[in-house]
């Protein structure tokens, strides 16, 4: 690892550190942010019994949630307040009881202010449950860490 990537995962881990504190959201629903890199993240949710909805599944808000959780760490993982614009998703399969359920994000294209971010989520076999695509916006100069470097090496 050269010093520029450590100085980036350096920089991701402590904007997902200043992020998570005030989390309330990501922490209530008992998503885990496993690991986190310069434009990327990996999220586990467990599928708990007050997440279900009346047909004994996932609700699908709550799995989208856990994907925007991972697209808003990825995004953020260059110590810049970025948001989301929009985002597009796609269930697939359902989630039951007790699934524990992984987001993993990844940058498609960051130039600007913009980006783009794939998230798929799968089960603990595997299986294709959501395709997510957000879409961010970054405040240039707004700093989520204060003395960290900003924004992507280019």
């Amino acid at each position: 690892m050269t010093a520029l990537d450590t100085t980036l995962q350096h920089t991701a881990e402590a904007s997902r550190d200043a992020m998570l504190k005030d989390d309330h959201a990501t922490r209530a629903l008992g998503i885990h942010i496993q690991a986190v890199g310069p434009g990327t993240c990996t999220a586990t949710m467990t599928v708990r019994q007050d997440m279900l909805n009346g047909h004994a599944t996932c609700h699908g808000g709550l799995i989208t949630t856990l994907a925007d959780s991972a697209f808003a760490f990825a995004c953020n993982a260059y110590n810049e307040i970025t948001v989301a614009s929009g985002f597009d998703v796609n269930l697939m399969a359902a989630a039951y009881l007790g699934d524990v359920l992984t987001a993993r994000a990844v940058e498609l294209s960051k130039s600007g202010r913009t980006g783009v971010y794939d998230v798929t989520v799968t089960n603990q076999k595997g299986e294709a449950i959501a395709a997510f695509r957000g879409r961010s916006y970054t405040m240039k100069g707004k700093p989520l860490v204060e003395g960290l470097p900003m924004g992507k090496a280019r």
